[in-house]
């Protein structure tokens, strides 16, 4: 049994359309480069950005009013992910970046905000996008971050650090979150939409990470930036409700990231299993090995149904905060337990560079981590049952 990215539920054309065109773009120009932008450590792969953009896969989450191809709907934004991050996770993850940054844009912005800095973000010379909120000190209490936001004569001054930002340097656009009230946790948490190259905004050096390398992450240091008024995301306080919003978003599309890693390390395990003899036979007619390949694919096929589920509730208006919190948590820790179960299967060549699977368990980590760790997952779960 392969498992395979096709869902319970009946697609439209588009959606079968856009998932043919990420599986072809995942295959033939992300798989291929997984080990070289891996090798190369903090270099953002600015050229396969570029190519994804030229065939719609950057935009097509963005509304058709603001150029996008219109596909809005979290269910499709899985579709989308598993196929892409099936290829290489930390490609797939900054190729749909641009998804990250327009998500509190449309729960916050204005019409005219948001035709500002989407528009930009469609056709084939797109750039890339960045999302701001961790910080030094602040990263699962998001409601923590002690960046300010000063008002002034015609806007605010921004002061402050954060810190693992993706894309930070490369992007062209910024949402970042600061306080507008101090005296508040998440009620003066504030949001502000800013270009790079704003006075007094600098970057620190590439983080070294264990994997997903393909995305950047900088430190951002703001020493008294201004940001005029008109590039405040909604209320002032508003903020902290835009992000947990986006959250639920973003939470279930990483579900999906994961699934399509973990599929990717199955189906390689499995071929593997098919070829490598012992004692005279394939090691898939040893039951240890077969028995852990069930393992795999069970928990793949598990992991997608619930990821899946939670997309059609947000996109049927359903409180979904418990369910996506459920999704992120069962998909990374599929992934996990499928990478490191391919490794397994390797024996030796799994802990070796020469094969993918040992970069794919480095990689899937960053789903238990990214967005809210597990242990922040099973908060959230547990506050919303009923």
């Amino acid at each position: 049994m392969t498992t395979t990215n096709i869902p319970a539920w009946p697609l439209t054309d588009e959606q079968k359309q856009i998932i043919e065109l990420c599986r072809d773009f995942a295959q033939k120009e992300i798989r291929p480069r997984g080990r070289e932008v891996d090798e190369a450590d903090v270099v953002t792969p600015v050229d396969i950005f570029a190519k994804a953009a030229a065939v719609g896969i950057t935009d097509f989450m963005i509304p058709e009013e603001f150029g996008g191809g219109g596909m809005g709907d979290v269910f499709t934004q899985c579709l989308v992910q598993e196929e892409l991050c099936w290829g290489d996770p930390g490609i797939g993850n900054l190729v749909c970046s641009n998804g990250f940054f327009s998500d509190p844009i449309m729960v916050l912005g204005t019409e005219e905000q948001k035709k500002q800095w989407l528009g930009p973000l469609t056709g084939p010379n797109a750039p890339m996008t960045s999302l701001a909120t961790t910080e030094p000190g602040s990263g699962s209490d998001a409601a923590s971050i002690v960046t300010t936001a000063e008002r002034v004569d015609g806007g605010y001054r921004l002061g402050g650090q954060k810190a693992w930002i993706s894309n930070a340097g490369a992007a062209q656009f910024y949402v970042v979150f600061a306080k507008t009230d101090r005296t508040q946790r998440s009620g003066g948490v504030s949001a502000f939409l800013i270009e790079k190259g704003a006075e007094g905004m600098t970057f620190g050096e590439p983080m070294k990470k264990m994997g997903q390398r393909a995305i950047v992450c900088r430190e951002i240091f703001f020493d008294n930036v201004f940001v005029p008024e008109e590039n405040r995301l909604g209320a002032e306080g508003q903020g902290f409700y835009g992000l947990m919003g986006t959250f639920d978003i973003s939470r279930v599309v990483l579900g999906a990231a994961a699934v399509g890693a973990a599929r990717a390390a199955y189906e390689y395990a499995l071929d593997y299993a098919k070829t490598r003899k012992q004692f005279g036979v394939p090691i898939i007619e040893h039951q240890a090995v077969a028995f852990r390949l069930a393992d795999m694919a069970t928990r793949i096929e598990s992991a997608r149904l619930l990821v899946h589920h939670a997309a059609r509730i947000i996109d049927s208006g359903g409180n979904a905060r418990g369910i996506a919190a459920m999704a992120k948590l069962t998909a990374s820790e599929t992934a996990m337990f499928v990478t490191h179960a391919a490794v397994q299967t390797l024996g030796g060549w799994g802990y070796s560079r020469e094969y993918p699977v040992e970069q794919w368990m480095r990689d899937v980590k960053l789903e238990e981590i990214e967005e809210g760790t597990s242990d922040i997952m099973k908060l959230v779960i547990s506050r919303n049952l009923d």
